[in-house]
């Protein structure tokens, strides 16, 4: 019977043990009575094993112990949350909120490897509040006391000054579990950026050096923020930085080896209304040059020098029109001289009648020094370019922004750094954002999404933290960072979605400006629930008898089914309705390809259960508890669905 039945998994996968099963596999011969034997698997890889007493790498106290706390499994679940999702039947997108290293943890069975792109900014270790619960033990509980502690006092539950002694290695253990498992969620041509600053930048280089493989090593990207951290006595430091890894950089290479990353030019409409305004003022060609040659030092406007030029199809730089061997070697007539060019070395790359097309066409710069002709690059033909590893974005406008929406938040990430860094995965990506702060990956996403075509879906998952006292979104009504983030994903897709109808009129489908929201939970089933009687003091004790009921009795289907689906390995977006089937109340997921029966309390009959097999489908999940005991009933229901080749699963 128990291969016709099968158990829902009660935890996210032990990756310790997938690990070793892997190696069995591979090398049965390093498993000496249930174990990995070390010492063999040395022996095996010989030459290629390191000497574990001297190596090159990052240490720090309680590396092992953060490791562990990502091989660890959870019971934790996602509890869905109607009332503060938007479009739930038919949007693609998911907001979580949650201590991140466990919804990472839940993420991993379906979206392993189906993440396209991964963005981060996580907390730079400044000496201030550090808000993430670092309890290995017991993540979940240490999560869900700190909420309620939160709640109750509106206060946060530890810190992380530079004046205790475990500085950065406290802030490398909260950062190294979660690193190793959003690695697992990459695909194989995935990409993930990290923002950082001077703090943590070379232990953090380090650690993913470990975490992704020194040799998926992208770029560091120097962004100029055009803010000034005046703490310093010595230099006004304007900057920080962007680590980009892939996932398999071999892959990466050969997918783009004829497709190179593109991403459009830093300020391009910026650029252009300085160009307008310089014209308004009456100023000649040669004037208007000068100008923008000054201009293109600044580094907002780096990515523009030599469009210096413009007529009257608009800005361009000056192109070589020789650079050949063996070229066209015959003059070129100069409409401005009235006399002949000489001929670059080599000659022109263009024959005689493309060299008159071009010269028709207005595409050919003459000089009246007796220079050579060039041809004109027009910028609204060339916006894109490889990207730089020197960025520069204006932080006001995105101030600006978030005060319109009414979703203040201090120091925003730029939304035009992230539409330049999201458009450089293919269109269709999953993007995953685990320190989401005000959502502007989300944000991003959606808009970038209005103006390309693309259908990217966005993962947002941010802790609820609570907002200062005293601050502008307090007083605006936000008590957590999380309700300021789904707040704006809200407001910005109705605003997308009113200002850009000529854009999305041209859509094959409609835009997606809605998400799921979910909350990570205690799991919904008091069998899988750690025992709360165990090494606990008498407050650990009160507080966890605190904690809302997550009984099965008190569970909703739609909780009990949520956790169960995303434990079995679906994803957070399945489409889901409820179905009557010979009088029992279903859940059908994927339009019927799933059939839940998800009441304990109504056990149904053998002719009930025949009429949900006869809709044949691929899999059916009833609870365990459903059945009342009735062992009987269980057996004839499994015979039923091994006669139809259904898969039966209990939880």
């Amino acid at each position: 019977m128990s291969e016709e039945i099968q158990e829902t998994p009660s935890t996210t996968p032990n990756f310790q043990t997938e690990l070793a099963a892997q190696l069995a596999e591979l090398m049965p011969e390093v498993i000496a009575d249930g174990k990995v034997d070390v010492e063999k698997l040395k022996e095996l890889l010989d030459g290629d094993a390191a000497d574990g007493s001297e190596r090159f790498g990052l240490i720090w106290p309680d590396k092992k112990r953060a490791l562990r706390a990502a091989q660890v499994p959870t019971t934790a679940t996602l509890r869905p949350d109607f009332e503060n999702s938007k479009d739930w039947d038919t949007t693609k997108n998911v907001f979580i909120e949650g201590d991140n290293l466990e919804v990472l943890k839940n993420l991993q069975k379906h979206y392993h490897a189906k993440i396209k792109m991964i963005y981060i900014d996580p907390p730079y270790n400044t000496g201030g509040d550090f808000v993430y619960p670092d309890n290995y033990k017991e993540g979940l509980d240490t999560y869900l006391e700190w909420t309620r502690q939160v709640n109750d006092e509106g206060q946060k539950l530890s810190t992380n000054s530079d004046t205790q002694g475990r500085y950065h290695s406290n802030w490398l253990n909260m950062m190294y579990p979660r690193l190793k498992l959003a690695r697992n969620l990459l695909t194989e041509d995935g990409v993930i950026f990290i923002s950082i600053d001077d703090n943590e930048q070379p232990n953090l280089k380090a650690m993913c050096d470990e975490v992704f493989g020194a040799s998926n090593f992208i770029a560091q990207i120097v962004r100029n923020t055009n803010s000034s951290k005046n703490q310093s006595l010595f230099v006004s430091v304007s900057h920080e930085y962007c680590l980009v890894y892939a996932r398999n950089i071999n892959v990466l290479n050969e997918k783009h080896a004829t497709n190179k990353w593109s991403v459009p030019k830093n300020n391009v409409e910026e650029y252009k209304r300085r160009v307008k305004k310089l014209q308004k003022m009456g100023l000649s060609n040669d004037e208007i040059t000068q100008e923008l040659k000054q201009l293109t030092n600044y580094p907002r406007f780096i990515d523009f020098t030599n469009y210096w030029y413009f007529d009257k199809r608009g800005l361009y730089r000056k192109g070589d029109l020789g650079g050949v061997k063996n070229g066209n070697m015959t003059p070129l007539y100069n409409p401005v001289t009235e006399k002949e060019d000489p001929v670059p070395p080599g000659g022109y790359r263009f024959n005689e009648e493309k060299l008159a097309d071009l010269v028709a066409d207005g595409r050919v710069h003459f000089h009246t020094d007796g220079s050579l002709p060039t041809i004109k690059r027009y910028l609204d033909e060339n916006e894109g370019q490889r990207p730089k590893s020197i960025m520069s974005d204006d932080q006001r406008p995105d101030y600006a922004l978030l005060q319109s929406l009414g979703t203040p938040f201090d120091n925003p990430k730029q939304m035009a750094f992230m539409k330049r860094i999201i458009s450089i995965v293919d269109p269709d990506a999953t993007v995953l954002d685990f320190f989401a702060g005000s959502a502007t990956t989300a944000h991003a996403v959606m808009e970038l999404n209005a103006e390309d075509g693309g259908t990217r879906r966005f993962i947002q998952v941010q802790l609820p933290e609570p907002t200062p006292e005293g601050s502008e979104a307090r007083a605006s009504g936000f008590a957590t960072i999380s309700e300021i983030s789904r707040a704006r994903i809200d407001r910005a897709g109705d605003r997308i979605t009113e200002t850009m109808s000529d854009e999305l009129a041209l859509r094959e489908e409609p835009l997606d400006v809605g998400f799921r929201t979910y909350h990570l939970a205690d799991t919904n089933f008091s069998k899988w629930k750690v025992s709360s009687d165990v090494d606990r003091t008498e407050l650990e004790q009160h507080l966890f008898d605190l904690r809302e009921s997550s009984s099965a009795d008190d569970a909703s289907a739609d909780d009990l089914l949520a956790e169960i689906l995303l434990k079995q390995g679906y994803s957070l977006t399945e489409q889901i309705a409820s179905v009557e089937v010979a009088g029992l109340d279903l859940r059908s997921v994927g339009d019927g390809v799933v059939l839940a029966y998800l009441n304990e309390h109504v056990k149904p009959t053998l002719e009930q259960l025949r009429s949900v097999v006869n809709e044949d489908p691929a899999r059916l999940i009833v609870l365990e508890d459903a059945f009342q005991g009735d062992d009987q009933l269980k057996t004839n229901l499994a015979q039923l669905c091994k006669s139809k080749g259904i898969e039966l699963w209990t939880a």
